[in-house]
């Protein structure tokens, strides 16, 4: 798994970052999602080494438009480019008129399987890889944080053990690397954990949408390997933040102590931040909880 940022500007964009979008994938060349899609993401998406093909989903946490307005560009593009898989969608209620609406005043059109889901809180989504949970966080409109866990997985396949019992290399091999019990073509049944090494610890990862600090906050993120904040404005400007339902430096960074996660990257800066102010922005996250680094755009975090 890894997170390539997108965009890590507030509001508006600046000079050096463009507004908020953050790709997870899988692997190199597994599925992609989306998390938030503002202004002129298709363009950053564009600039890195992800693939249009490969995005599967797309989590909205709420409907400020420099959290959504790059989905009608995003759509219409994956269209015009003749990419047929299919793309769920999930968002807040409201998610679906504004993608009707976009699509129908401006007369466009998708011509691949698409699914809009606004969600409630909870799973979102569960299968025998991954698991999404969404809760409501502190905004001044409806506003989700997602967390996403990762399924552990079988360990490695243990080629001296294989040998040993005389199993063949075949199709079935590939059964038994997802910790799948086989029968051979010769009738002897192998259990798969008998031939697997150690399971492999799935990773979680929470990505937080525009928040005050709020309690779900910390739930969301609690023990994740990744948290990934909202770091509006600087400790100083705290009664501003909260305000406008934003949190602050050091507020972000005390909700990755509370939540005891193990790395917080704090993002979506107020574009008046410029680049000569990140080291001060970091040392205020850092002094509250150590393991804490600054998104910029075409940061790729490795899991």
């Amino acid at each position: 798994m890894y997170l390539t940022f997108l965009g890590t500007c507030a509001g508006v964009p600046s000079i050096q970052r463009n507004v908020t979008s953050i790709a997870l994938s899988f692997s190199p060349k597994g599925e992609t999602w989306l998390f938030d899609c503002g202004e002129a993401t298709q363009h950053q998406f564009m600039r890195t080494d992800l693939k249009p093909g490969r995005l599967e989903k797309i989590f909205i946490t709420h409907l400020h438009g420099d959290h959504i307005f790059g989905l009608p560009g995003i759509l219409t593009s994956r269209s015009m480019s003749s990419i047929a898989t299919p793309l769920t969608i999930y968002g807040p209620k409201g998610l679906k008129t504004f993608i009707d609406t976009a699509l129908t005043v401006s007369g466009s059109w998708v011509d691949f399987p698409l699914e809009i889901v606004e969600v409630e809180p909870g799973i979102v989504v569960e299968n025998d890889e991954y698991r999404v949970i969404a809760q409501p966080l502190n905004h001044v409109i409806p506003c989700f944080g997602y967390r996403i866990e990762q399924r552990d997985r079988p360990g490695r396949l243990d080629p001296q053990r294989l040998k040993d019992d005389d199993i063949p290399a075949g199709a079935w091999l590939q059964q038994l690397k997802k910790g799948k019990n086989i029968c051979l073509p010769d009738g002897r049944e192998i259990i798969a954990e008998h031939y697997l090494g150690p399971s492999k610890k799935g990773k979680v990862v929470t990505i937080l949408g525009d928040t005050a600090p709020c309690d779900n906050a910390v739930v969301l993120a609690k023990q994740a390997d990744i948290l990934v904040h909202e770091a509006t404005l600087e400790a100083a400007m705290a009664e501003k933040a909260n305000g406008r339902g934003h949190s602050t430096t050091a507020q972000a960074a005390s909700i990755a102590h509370q939540a005891q996660v193990g790395k917080l990257i704090a993002t979506h800066f107020s574009s008046r931040y410029r680049q000569q102010d990140m080291p001060r922005l970091l040392a205020e996250c850092r002094a509250e909880f150590a393991n804490t680094d600054l998104a910029y755009d075409f940061m790729v975090v490795n899991l």
